[in-house]
């Protein structure tokens, strides 16, 4: 029998508007293979620090790209990403990773390997990926896109309740004004905005959104690998 064509769901939107928390629950109603970009970009900032590179020093960051393996795939419904055989999820939300990511993802180097990377995952299932370029930069052509936002209030508040210091205003702009596919709000997206919203009616917000966007039924998605 044939498979009905992989598809790409793509979840957009700025540091703690929701939008990690969404793509997850989405993807456990709809067994979808849920991908976090931004770890993407976080390992390679660990490997970066990891390695004593100044995040700043663009040619080095480069060089080091050279050098290293970056293997993306999944466990169960969750994706991975190791850096020369290595997966340093537990040190990704480190303070010192927060305050140098942007710098790191706005290296267009680092930029264009970690797409195709992110592009590969549909040439084996469909997946639902969050970040900040995905609609307008990964999956452009995907009908299934949302942006998530959050007052900036709710935002910060989130933030410190996970722990992270780092001033929403100062992500907001380096995210926003970078020169290498900044956060946007990408052609055919429909903004959710989170800020009153509980995870629950979140997610069913979100769900009829993607249905109004013309999602496949359930029993037409291929099997999880």
């Amino acid at each position: 029998m044939t498979q009905p064509p992989r598809f790409a769901i793509a979840i957009d939107g700025p540091a703690a508007s929701g939008k990690s928390t969404l793509a997850r629950e989405i993807a456990k109603r709809l067994g979808l293979v849920m991908v976090n970009s931004g770890a993407m970009y976080r390992a390679v900032t660990w490997k970066v620090l990891q390695q004593k590179i100044d995040p700043n020093d663009s040619a080095a960051v480069i060089d080091l790209l050279g050098r290293i393996q970056i293997h993306c795939g999944e466990v169960g419904m969750t994706s991975t990403c190791t850096i020369d055989g290595v997966d340093p999820a537990d040190e990704l939300r480190s303070e010192a990773i927060n305050a140098n990511v942007s710098a790191i993802s706005a290296i267009p180097e680092v930029r264009d390997l970690l797409v195709n990377l992110q592009r590969n995952y549909l040439d084996h299932t469909s997946i639902i990926m969050e970040g900040r370029d995905i609609g307008s930069v990964v999956f452009p052509d995907t009908p299934f896109k949302i942006y998530v936002d959050a007052n900036e209030t709710v935002r910060a508040a989130r933030r410190h309740n996970i722990g992270e210091v780092d001033p929403i205003s100062k992500r907001d702009a380096a995210d926003s004004e970078r020169l290498h596919a900044p956060l946007m709000v990408a052609e055919g997206a429909v903004l959710l905005d989170t800020s009153d919203h509980t995870i629950e009616s979140a997610v069913n917000a979100a769900i009829d959104i993607l249905n109004q966007q013309g999602l496949p039924d359930l029993g037409e998605l291929p099997p999880p690998p």
